[in-house]
């Protein structure tokens, strides 16, 4: 089965070297991204833009717009990018810049990267998603038809704002701008069924289930076996019944690939593996040649 990872990370982020070798111990490098997709199928991923450059780490209201990807100085191939939005630098200039990647591509030694969407870091940057502050951003992405993936529900960071993340307030911005495409990151969790209820009314919602939880190979092999823990997920996806709005996701480094992929394999029947772990993502994303 090929997979599509449409929500994992690329950048030199303190807390991802860190959670790197103290939660999922896996290897955060471009080797060990390029040794974990060919050991589980992924054929393509979609990175979320993310700087730093302020000591206290993210969310760092000094990072550029637009945030792009710089663990190293290359990019393995097979990686499309969502340009990150720090609400404090988005400016005019910063949007002709956007605009630029958008029609170029971003330019590395051995590949270029595609920009493919926006993403928006709720809660982290403490703006409503409904800001006026965004309306560039989300302008931009009508007019290339890129999705606008939004984090949304619990923070990585204890300096995040919850009221910002809830994503029932998604649902504002997804009547007001019907013709843009959004994805709930990591399934709202915890508010599973507002997300579930956001992406099921709006034809344009939709979620992904990434960064579900954080740990190791043997985090998720314990957590695999815990009907209580998996049946949480479950019951929001069958209420909603609309597979075709689900997205899989790893957000690597915060778990290691193959282990995330059979972590989702238990939420999803698996006569929605197909949808779920690929054709969907290449549909919100207008991945090409995958």
């Amino acid at each position: 089965m090929k997979i599509i990872d449409a929500h994992m990370h690329f950048s030199k982020i303190a807390s991802f070297s860190e959670c790197a070798l103290r939660d999922s111990g896996l290897d955060y490098s471009g080797a060990g991204y390029i040794a974990e997709t060919r050991a589980c199928g992924i054929v393509r991923s979609v990175c979320m833009g993310l700087f730093e450059n302020d000591t206290d780490g993210f969310p760092d209201e000094n990072a550029s717009t637009p945030m792009t990807a710089d663990l190293s100085d290359d990019i393995p191939a097979g990686i499309d990018i969502c340009l990150g939005i720090n609400p404090h630098t988005l400016t005019g200039i910063a949007i002709d810049v956007m605009e630029d990647l958008i029609n170029d591509g971003l330019r590395y030694p051995t590949s270029i990267v595609n920009v493919v969407g926006i993403k928006i870091y709720a809660g982290y940057y403490h703006f409503n998603v409904n800001d006026p502050v965004y309306a560039p951003a989300y302008d931009l992405a009508e007019k290339h038809n890129l999705a606008v993936a939004i984090h949304s529900g619990d923070t990585y960071s204890e300096r995040g704002k919850l009221i910002y993340s809830q994503p029932l307030s998604i649902d504002s911005l997804a009547v007001d701008r019907p013709d843009m495409k959004i994805v709930i990151c990591h399934m709202g969790a915890p508010w599973l069924y507002d997300a579930c209820e956001v992406a099921g009314k709006n034809r344009n919602v939709y979620m992904d289930l990434s960064g579900l939880y954080v740990g190791d190979k043997a985090y998720f092999e314990a957590a695999v076996k815990k009907p209580l823990l998996l049946d949480r997920y479950r019951q929001a996806l069958v209420v909603m019944d609309k597979y075709d709005k689900v997205l899989f996701g790893t957000d690597w480094p915060l778990a290691p690939m193959d282990s995330y992929v059979n972590f989702c394999k238990q939420l999803v029947p698996p006569e929605e593996y197909d949808k779920v772990f690929y054709e969907n993502a290449v549909k919100v994303y207008n991945l090409r040649n995958v």
